[in-house]
């Protein structure tokens, strides 16, 4: 069966007739070709809408009572994607005309606004944003402009930072971050709190970002007050690296949430007492523990690992003051003793902020919202992807648990 001849589309036949009329002869050459037929594609657009508006074509006498009519053009470069490229603007006798393809005033159509962002959102300078915009697009952007673009995203920033949450989350994580303010005492550290959670579909979130002094109890407890006022009612858990008063303030608002030490923190700070050649069988020994089958395994390796490392008192207790928190991860299934033995989500989250944030310090507060919003506004594109791995399993051990069972029938989250 003979093969049926395809028609060309509209978009072939152009190339065509381009590469027919100017014969480029390297990749160069053809964008130089693309770049020369912006002009009259964008000028064959706007004398479209100048016919619509006076009712007749180029050339053609009106048949409307009207004393308007064409009056030649104004010129000016428009940045494109492309680079500059200069067109015509055609005008008329009333001054009437208000062109929508290029509207009046408007002098850029390559969306660079959203390139700014990006490049602003992956932590690169305003010198580097700008010579980038030069080498690539071949025009200028000062560094006031590119100001004034990123300034435009705090309106965003505090609508999102304000925006209603919803009433029940399973897991909650709490962490901190440091970056480096410029007051007029000096260079000062200042904490950005941060808080992320999974929703009832296992996908992540970034409730908010908190900056102040310090981190302490009572910055904390202001925090979950907020969370409450924009709407949660309930939290399933809290999982937190140790800061000290963090339990008791969401207590004080959330009062039935379970607040879990993050067992990579409790290593961290117990390996410091132990000499570094004992750092591997010393950790060996502590997943014996924290990943036995059940409490009661746990308790039994727990006893044995404080008579093996008696000699060193320090490490010990650090486990004994939070052994408590190790017997709660059993009364889970596995998979959810996975999510909520530690902070490593948030963690993560945190060392994508300390990409952009690393670089030097920073003016104001604002600067410093407008640069971690950005960046989770990145995250988000990653996360909108897939929900958190295994959750059908995690939901399911969920509900095994009567408290857990009872805020997910209540807030219908039954799948």
């Amino acid at each position: 069966m003979a093969k049926r001849k395809m028609t060309p589309t509209p978009a072939e036949n152009i190339a065509k007739q381009i590469m027919e009329t100017y014969k480029p002869q390297s990749a160069q050459e053809i964008q130089d070709v693309v770049k020369q037929i912006f002009a009259p594609i964008f000028e064959a657009a706007l004398q479209g809408e100048m016919d619509n508006h006076l009712g007749y074509a180029n050339h053609e006498r009106s048949e409307q009572d009207s004393s308007n009519s064409r009056n030649g053009f104004s010129t000016k470069k428009l940045k494109t994607s492309m680079g500059e490229v200069p067109i015509r603007i055609p005008r008329d006798r009333e001054s009437s005309f208000n062109p929508q393809i290029v509207k009046k005033h408007q002098r850029d159509v390559s969306a660079i606004e959203d390139k700014v962002l990006a490049m602003y959102a992956r932590g690169m300078s305003q010198r580097d944003i700008s010579a980038t915009i030069e080498d690539i697009y071949g025009f200028e952007m000062s560094h006031e402009q590119i100001s004034h673009i990123t300034d435009c995203v705090m309106e965003e920033v505090r609508e999102w930072q304000t925006r209603a949450l919803k009433p029940f989350y399973p897991f909650i994580f709490v962490d901190c971050l440091y970056v480096s303010l410029r007051t007029e005492q000096g260079i000062r550290q200042s904490a950005v709190h941060v808080i992320l959670a999974y929703d009832t579909e296992g996908r992540k979130d970034v409730l908010g970002l908190w900056i102040n002094e310090t981190e302490s109890k009572h910055v904390w407890m202001q925090i979950f007050d907020e969370l409450k006022a924009r709407g949660i009612e309930e939290i399933g858990f809290l999982s937190m690296d140790g800061v000290s008063g963090l339990e008791d303030g969401a207590r004080a608002i959330f009062p039935q949430v379970v607040v879990q030490r993050c067992i990579v923190h409790l290593i961290r700070n117990s390996v410091r007492y132990i000499p570094r050649k004992e750092w591997s069988r010393f950790t060996k020994d502590l997943k014996l523990i924290y990943g036995a089958v059940n409490v009661k395994q746990a308790r039994e390796r727990f006893e044995q690992f404080k008579k093996d490392w008696a000699n060193y008192p320090g490490a010990v207790s650090v486990w004994k003051s939070n052994f408590t928190h190790v017997e709660q991860l059993f009364n889970y299934g596995s998979a959810v003793r996975k999510v909520m033995y530690t902070t490593n989500a948030i963690e993560s989250v945190n060392s994508s902020f300390r990409k952009v944030t690393k670089k030097g310090s920073f003016p104001n507060e604002d600067a410093v919202f407008k640069i971690l919003y950005l960046r989770v506004l990145e995250l988000y594109k990653k996360w909108n992807k897939h929900r958190l791995q295994n959750w059908a399993m995690i939901r399911n051990q969920l509900l095994a648990d009567e408290r857990m069972a009872k805020l997910m029938k209540h807030y219908d989250v039954i799948y």
